[in-house]
């Protein structure tokens, strides 16, 4: 059993923590990773330009892009659209207070 099948839902995982599990970007709100075939989304409900929530149990992301419409085909929206179809597990964690050192 790998590490990221380890993960429990509701476990807290730090910014580093996740770059190291994932061996992914440690900024963004979806980070790509080969190496694991993963895409982590970081919803941020903190800090965010961003609107993220859940209605019922349906979690609605707004995906990548500032300007204009987000386009579906732009990069990992694209990654993520495709989720079902391409292989990729896609892993959420959501940031709701900061974790007190």
């Amino acid at each position: 059993m790998s590490i990221i099948q380890k993960i429990e839902q509701g476990q807290i995982l730090d910014n580093d923590q996740l770059r190291e599990i994932f061996k992914c970007s440690p900024q963004g709100g979806m980070r790509r990773s080969r190496t694991t075939n993963t895409l982590v989304i970081v919803s941020n409900h903190i800090k965010s330009i961003y609107d993220d929530r859940w209605i019922n149990d349906v979690f609605h992301y707004t995906g990548m892009g500032q300007k204009e419409d987000q386009s579906i085909i732009f990069s990992q929206n694209k990654t993520l659209a495709e989720s079902n179809l391409n292989g990729i597990e896609v892993h959420l964690f959501e940031v709701e207070r900061k974790l007190s050192m």
